[in-house]
């Protein structure tokens, strides 16, 4: 596995080696030890998720307060996102900073999103399902959303976009519980 630190403090990219041969491709999509040991963490996750989308579907900006805050080890098991991460955590040098990242189910390649950041994700295709593995378990009292279109983060946005209900109540930047 190839881990490549991206634009936002503690945010990785991972990539893992394929093996391909005249029967097809294997590998390995995650080892416990191979992150706890990269990341200098203790990992356990509790729960997984997974979501299937219509083509421009957007999920997100989402993220769980404290004490229910979760570490995210996203995938794309079919079709093609655009992951979009924000960093909360007041302390940090990119507080407020935001990337995209391109995933899809080709690459393989997997997202380490750390306690502290708001997520979501774009779906650029039909019947794309994501999938993420959690470090805690899931409560409404702390479910938070930062609305899409925050002025402060200027996000370009399709024009396009599905939203439900929850993603157009999210709350602007300034109004959101922030991490310190």
């Amino acid at each position: 596995m190839n881990f490549k630190q991206t634009k936002l403090n503690d945010v990785y990219l991972i990539t893992p080696s394929i093996f391909s041969d005249n029967r097809g491709s294997f590998h390995e999509v995650f080892n416990v030890s191979d992150m706890e040991k990269f990341l200098d963490i203790k990992l356990s996750f509790v729960q997984q998720n997974q979501s299937t989308s219509k083509k421009n579907v957007f999920r997100g900006l989402h993220y769980q307060s404290n004490p229910f805050a979760q570490d995210k080890l996203v995938r794309v098991l079919s079709g093609r996102i655009v992951d979009i991460v924000v960093d909360l955590r007041k302390s940090s040098s990119t507080f407020k900073k935001w990337i995209q990242v391109p995933l899809d189910s080709i690459c393989n390649q997997l997202l380490w999103v750390p306690k502290g950041f708001a997520h979501g994700f774009h779906s650029l295709e039909d019947n794309t399902t994501v999938s993420y593995h959690v470090t805690n378990f899931y409560s409404k009292e702390n479910e938070n959303t930062v609305i899409y279109n925050d002025k402060e983060l200027s996000i370009p946005w399709n024009k396009e976009l599905i939203l439900s209900e929850k993603v157009l109540k999210g709350k602007e930047l300034s109004d959101s519980e922030l991490f310190e």
